[in-house]
């Protein structure tokens, strides 16, 4: 009970996904950095989330280092997610 309180008054997970895209973009402020924390402590989903999204980053950073040989910014690879995503009307 005292989980969901804390989920939906601090942070949703619409919310923590969003701020775990932008950690990956750019820095986050020191307190979305321990709002996202605390959720993620708490939300097994959006743990589970964050580990796809820590995979998908790491292949998309090897894939495209590769075959560039050039090496990948968070924000270029946060651009390319934002271009699928809205290629697929989410």
């Amino acid at each position: 009970m005292l989980a969901k309180i804390i989920h939906m008054i601090f942070l949703p997970c619409s919310e923590a996904t969003l701020l775990m895209e932008k950690r990956n973009a750019e820095n986050i402020s020191s307190k979305e950095n321990w709002k996202l924390s605390l959720h993620l402590k708490i939300c097994k989903w959006c743990r589970a989330y964050k580990e796809k999204l820590e995979i998908l980053d790491d292949i998309l950073k090897r894939k495209l280092a590769q075959d560039k040989n050039i090496e990948i910014s968070n924000s270029e690879i946060q651009g390319f997610k934002d271009k699928v995503i809205e290629n697929l009307d989410i």
